[in-house]
């Protein structure tokens, strides 16, 4: 009995270490497979894949809870993972903003979130000291290599135009961009920085501590920490010097004294705009107003704000500058230099208590607005995603991860119950559904920037998207509004037309104070680099009358629940279509 039973509890051993070894062995076997498909994936994201398979090969690996690294520039959801191809059959729109249906669509959502950012820090480490020999400044470039400079980004002293590129910055690309604007000197740090200015920094640095590679050209050098490589432009000029891009902003009233209201000032006989243009670009003003042979330079500020302009007839013409009427009237015109009051941002120096979204609808113009926020603020704003291409426009928070409460505020276009109550509060931008949509649609297909072609607008894609996005923009703001703990309802159109009224009550909510001329600043430079170039689209009608007939149910559904709310209905032009 006792042998018995002694056999019985060796097989019992040998059964349990079998066991074990099996387990041991398949979760091995697991986590290879695993690995094989993030490489393969990763391989035939670098060889490029046809814009038509995307959303399958990122369908197929949501089940295995890897993303394609090609949602690092483009995180939004597409309309098969964002509805099902089911939805595209249009149900009724009860059905649509039923919790099942929400349910569905935000659990699709979430698995695109992004936790990439460490792939690019990775390609932020400076060249080595070391090797710093083999680094030459004799790579192929214009202008005169100056010499290695100190950077304080509190009191920059190339003020002019500043530019970032992660990935493609390179010498000639930043001289080209500050010679472009007539700029006298282009100083690179970081290896992806570039700086414009017309004064050359004083405070020289030892040539081996700008040691940092341009991103976009190996074997060059591009400053390095709070360094600057700085090179001359007026070689570029010896021939004949560029003509400067002035653009007329009008005819205003003369403030009442001149000399206190402007910090630059020239009087010349036969004084002309490019004269005028280009002495106040010199002395690194964005304004140029001319009044008479009298020249002044200068910031749009509290005395001359630049709101209220006249009859352009009071100024005798705007192309004859010496016979400004009595001079009561003056001309004003923006130079090429950028109005640098309000371009220096920085990260919070202690966690805010505070955890704000900045929530909208893709298309509605969240990018525009943390442009608009960044500036008045002085604070980066975050993003729930990553974005490569914003984080080179210089949206440097984009790097940082959402939820270090290290930025003003948080990009986000989600609309699930858990996602908007991680949030103390939010900023709700909402943007007509026909302008969002058209957005969305030459984003998704031209980039941020681009315009989509006909084809893409003839396409069969363009139908089904409006199906698929037109009942998501409802359901954003519907869902906001049900869990959202505290709300600012801003629209876009009310922010383009009164920028400055509107981005105060923004401000406040975020509860910064800010001055006045930082805000006349931020006005000064509106439009950022958010201006989409390239052939627009021809001027036709891209909506059926079935199509119209859905969004304007959806906008009347939400204008309801936005006054259910107490909250200022939607703009009247929403509606009818």
């Amino acid at each position: 009995m006792a042998k018995a039973f002694f056999r019985l509890q060796k097989f019992l051993r040998r059964i349990q270490f079998l066991l074990f070894f099996l387990t041991a062995a398949y979760l091995m076997a697991g986590s290879l497979l695993l690995l094989q498909r993030t490489r393969l994936v990763l391989q035939q994201g670098s060889r490029g894949t046809p814009t038509n398979q995307a959303l399958p090969v990122l369908e197929e690996m949501s089940r295995v809870g890897i993303v394609d690294p090609r949602t690092l520039q483009n995180p939004r959801p597409g309309p098969r993972m964002l509805v099902g191809m089911d939805a595209l059959q249009e149900p009724a729109l009860d059905q649509r903003h039923s919790p099942h249906w929400l349910m569905a669509r935000n659990s699709e959502l979430r698995q695109l979130r992004r936790r990439w950012f460490h792939r690019f820090t990775s390609n932020q480490e400076p060249l080595q000291t070391a090797g710093f020999k083999a680094v030459k400044h004799t790579v192929e470039h214009k202008g005169t290599y100056m010499g290695c400079f100190t950077q304080d980004s509190r009191e920059r002293t190339l003020k002019g135009a500043v530019f970032y590129d992660l990935r493609k910055m390179t010498v000639a690309h930043c001289q080209e961009a500050c010679a472009e604007r007539a700029y006298s000197y282009a100083g690179l740090a970081y290896g992806a920085e570039c700086y414009c200015g017309n004064t050359l920094p004083a405070a020289a640095a030892r040539p081996e501590e700008c040691n940092s590679e341009c991103k976009g050209q190996r074997g060059s050098v591009c400053g390095g920490v709070n360094r600057l490589s700085v090179y001359s432009m007026e070689p570029l000029w010896a021939g004949a010097r560029p003509r400067r891009n002035v653009i007329y902003r009008g005819c205003f009233r003369a403030p009442e004294n001149l000399t206190d209201t402007f910090p630059a000032s020239l009087i010349q006989p036969n004084l002309t705009v490019e004269k005028c243009s280009e002495f106040c670009s010199k002395k690194e003003f964005p304004l140029a107003v001319i009044r008479g042979q009298e020249c002044y330079c200068g910031y749009p500020t509290r005395r001359f704000s630049l709101r209220e302009g006249t009859d352009g007839r009071r100024c005798s013409g705007t192309h004859n500058v010496s016979s400004a009427a009595g001079g009561q009237y003056c001309l004003v015109y923006q130079t090429p230099v950028q109005d640098t009051r309000c371009t220096d941002r920085k990260f919070l120096t202690t966690k805010s208590k505070v955890f704000v979204a900045l929530s909208s609808f893709p298309g509605a113009g969240n990018t525009w607005a943390r442009h608009l926020i960044e500036h008045a603020t002085g604070y980066y704003t975050g993003s729930y995603y990553f974005d490569g291409a914003l984080y080179n426009k210089g949206f440097k928070g984009e790097k940082d991860h959402w939820r270090s409460r290290r930025t003003i505020c948080v990009k986000t276009h989600e609309s699930g119950k858990t996602e908007i109550e991680m949030f103390d509060s939010a900023i709700l931008l909402i943007r007509n559904p026909y302008k969002s949509l058209m957005a969305e649609f030459n984003r998704k297909y031209a980039g941020h920037l681009g315009y989509a072609t006909d084809h893409n607008w003839k396409s069969k894609e363009w139908p089904d998207f409006v199906n698929s996005y037109a009942s998501w923009w409802a359901s954003h703001v519907l869902e906001w509004l049900k869990y959202g703990k505290r709300l600012l309802v801003v629209h876009y159109e009310d922010l383009k037309q009164s920028l400055i009224p509107k981005l105060k009550e923004m401000v406040e909510f975020l509860n910064v104070t800010v001055t006045e001329d930082r805000l006349l600043c931020v006005e000064n430079n509106r439009d950022g680099n958010f201006k989409r170039s390239g052939a627009k689209q021809k001027n036709f009608e891209p909506f059926t009358q079935e199509m119209k007939d859905l969004i304007n149910r959806y906008i009347l559904t939400v204008d309801e629940a936005l006054r259910g709310r107490n909250f200022s209905g939607l703009p009247r032009e929403y509606v009818p279509r």
